[in-house]
């Protein structure tokens, strides 16, 4: 099984390019810091380089920025090609299957909208409007201490 799941930050914006047939790509630097500080009571980053294919390149490309969290699912790649001084270079990726935004954008915190949670990518999706009664890319406890409007038919107990 390879299975790889990862929350980090990037660490720059993501680079897009395409493949001679068209396919769009895009490419960017995890940065995930360990569970544990070493000997010196300090917490360790790795910074893992991740690929990302298609339609979901196109929309990591757009909404992702340096500094914003993300969660990444997909696999381990191992690779290797000569360099221009024909040493053999040896490189580890993730292939991205999977990629969350998480945290707010610069310029929207607040709205809670996300492509990555049903919309975005050219589609025509727009941020819920402020003041909604449901706002299901928002805060969920946006209004605590109101008394919420519900009858017992909506309940499913």
């Amino acid at each position: 099984m390879n299975r790889v799941i990862l929350i980090g930050n990037l660490t720059k914006d993501p680079e897009l390019r395409y493949t001679p047939n068209g396919v769009a790509v895009a490419t960017f630097t995890l940065a995930v810091s360990r569970p544990r500080a070493n000997q010196a009571g300090e917490r360790e980053t790795d910074f893992i380089n991740i690929v990302v294919w298609q339609k979901l390149a196109d929309l990591c490309a757009s909404y992702l920025r340096k500094g914003r969290q993300a969660a990444v699912e997909g696999r381990l790649q191992t690779r290797s090609y000569d360099n221009k001084e024909g040493k053999k270079v040896y490189v580890t990726e993730v292939v991205a299957e999977n990629v969350q935004f998480l945290g707010a954008r610069s310029g929207n915190e607040g709205s809670g909208f996300d492509p990555a949670f049903g919309g975005g990518g050219g589609g025509g999706a727009k941020p819920p409007a402020k003041g909604n009664d449901y706002d299901p890319f928002g805060d969920p406890f946006a209004d605590a201490g109101k008394p919420i409007n519900i009858s017992d038919d909506d309940l499913p107990f």
